[in-house]
């Protein structure tokens, strides 16, 4: 059902003025309470320096042990971790993600109003589903299916033929190309472009020609995808990201890409077309692939990482070329001596100058 230009997002009621005990708080989390005072009131949630009286805060070691220096009345803290300070302190096996209730709790996210806006463009042949939200000057092409609870903000583009899941996000100015497939509770955050065409010309006497590409991106549940973030589509077949993986800001998956589940992807990363990376896997920053080789699971990769072959599971790598990460260390370090080396060396060979002027 179209409505007027509603307002865009409305805070929920109360969270300005959300008060919890200690002891609630303790009970929330699921953790230990340690203090004299269980009724002390809590106000807010901020970080460990930031924090004020009548805030909670968390810390994880190294800093656990000048935790009890922030102004926080409350502290997250890990199990069996020494403490000195002032404050309540709630034990919990999992400190971050203890803060990431506590940010839910105290400073939830802005609601935005259900309904389609009379400035969006929705063609007659979508397909929207319950409690949907789209926002102003959104256009969402004909036989799209938009799923359940799906928030869509101004200016997205959901081209023909797109399935988009239960529970999305997809924020102002992201572009969902022709014939995707998005799964369910994926955010996708502003300026991501999910199925540009892919990287493919075939060249015949210095002239570049346009390979067309048909294919598509699927994009599993559980994703997130960064801002002006670009997954291209396939040249046939998907380019796929499987279920949970969270991707960040300015990276780009090359057309053909398998990128499996739970994998961590670093600003800047670049991964070359028609590579499978295998689940669990994590790209720092700026790491990046040739084209056309297998990535198996559980490997980490640091930032800068240059992957021109093969990798099995379970590699930690770094470097360029990428090489175990114990060896990329040992070079540096050695690197960082080769000045006194030179130094040493000349000497030396004053040295045996000086001998050899003698004889």
């Amino acid at each position: 059902m179209r409505s007027a230009f509603f307002p865009f997002c409305k805070t929920r009621r109360g969270c300005d003025t959300m008060e919890k005990t200690v002891k609630e708080l303790a009970e929330i989390l699921h953790g230990t309470l340690e203090t004299d005072n269980p009724g002390l009131i809590i106000s807010g949630v901020n970080g460990l320096q930031e924090a004020k009286e009548g805030q909670i805060s968390f810390a994880v070691p190294p800093y656990v042990e000048v935790a009890g220096q922030s102004k926080a009345s409350a502290l997250v803290l890990p199990q069996n971790e020494k403490f000195v300070g002032r404050q309540a302190v709630i034990r919990v096996d999992n400190p971050r993600a203890a803060f990431a209730e506590l940010l839910l709790l105290f400073r939830p996210p802005e609601e935005v109003e259900k309904g389609i806006s009379q400035y969006a463009f929705v063609h007659p042949t979508a397909k929207i589903g319950k409690e949907v939200a789209i926002l102003p000057f959104a256009y969402i092409a004909a036989d799209a299916t938009i799923g359940d609870g799906t928030v869509i903000y101004p200016h997205v583009y959901v081209g023909r033929h797109v399935q988009l899941g239960t529970n999305c996000v997809v924020y102002a100015n992201a572009s969902i190309r022709e014939k995707c497939v998005i799964g369910n509770n994926v955010i996708l955050q502003s300026g991501c472009v999910i199925g540009g065409d892919g990287f493919g010309f075939v060249t015949t006497d210095g002239k570049h020609t346009k390979v067309l590409q048909t294919g598509n991106v699927v994009i599993g549940d559980d994703v997130e995808v960064g801002c002006n973030t670009c997954i291209d589509r396939a040249t046939v077949d998907s380019t796929i990201v499987g279920k949970g993986t969270k991707i960040d800001n300015l990276v780009h998956l090359g057309h053909n890409d398998i990128i499996g589940e739970n994998c961590l992807l670093v600003a800047h990363v670049g991964i070359s077309g028609s590579v499978t990376v295998g689940n669990n896997c994590t790209f720092g920053g700026q790491a990046a692939t040739v084209g056309h080789i297998k990535i198996g699971n559980n490997c980490v990769f640091a930032g800068r990482t240059g992957i021109i072959g093969n990798v099995g599971d379970n590699a930690f790598m770094s470097g360029f070329t990428a090489q175990p990460h114990t060896e990329w260390l040992r070079e540096v370090a050695n690197l960082r001596k080769v000045g006194d080396l030179v130094k040493k060396v000349k000497e030396l060979e004053k040295q045996i100058n000086a001998l050899k002027s003698k004889d």
